[in-house]
């Protein structure tokens, strides 16, 4: 699901969904991810358990790779680079 040696601090934008309820954190992060160049990384910090569902299935339905995600103390953080 994750590329291996994806680094996982590196990116070239951060969106800071934390509070925002299904499906915001998917919307904004469309949005963000339209003002990036392709090959560029979005770091994308969520609250919502269904980020992890709805983000996983974008990247690969839009083929953007999803290099890294973590979760800690209810924090889903995610790096996707842009197709």
């Amino acid at each position: 699901m994750t590329e291996q040696g994806a680094p996982g601090a590196a990116c070239d934008a951060e969106l800071d969904a934390i509070g925002l309820d299904c499906p915001m954190p998917l919307l904004k992060a469309k949005l963000e991810l339209n003002r990036l160049n392709s090959g560029q990384v979005l770091k994308i910090t969520a609250t919502d358990p269904g980020s992890q569902r709805d983000l996983r299935s974008f990247a690969k339905l839009a083929g953007h790779a999803l290099l890294h995600e973590e979760v800690d103390d209810g924090l889903y953080r995610y790096w996707l680079r842009k197709a």
